[in-house]
């Protein structure tokens, strides 16, 4: 990920869920919040009661790749944190991406031109 780096600390989470926007669709959910740098960082959430280690893991994979393919559209100092949602269990790639890129649309963080 060229411009960006990942959330790792639960406070940073936590302030993005706090102080952050949120929407939300079949799959996943979405907060996003300013960081004050000239990078994104990204954080993915997902719970247990999603699946074992491989399904949660496979759909962190999957959301993380559908970022890393459509980074150079996003607008930059961003904190955005996607949750999965249970539904997005079994879902293909082309599913998640086209949920992730939608909510993007719906935070007016990505170009409309994507898909």
């Amino acid at each position: 990920m060229e411009y960006s780096e990942s959330l790792k600390k639960n406070r940073d989470f936590q302030l993005v869920y706090k102080t952050g926007t949120s929407y939300v669709n079949r799959y996943l959910v979405m907060y996003v919040r300013e960081n004050q740098l000239d990078k994104n960082r990204i954080g993915i959430s997902v719970s247990k009661k999603v699946g074992n280690s491989v399904v949660r893991h496979r759909l962190c994979r999957l959301v993380r790749e559908s970022y890393r393919l459509h980074e150079k559209e996003f607008h930059r100092g961003l904190d955005i944190v996607v949750v999965a949602r249970v539904s997005a269990k079994e879902r293909t790639f082309r599913e998640i991406e086209s949920a992730f890129l939608h909510l993007g649309r719906l935070h007016k963080i990505v170009e409309k031109g994507t898909e």
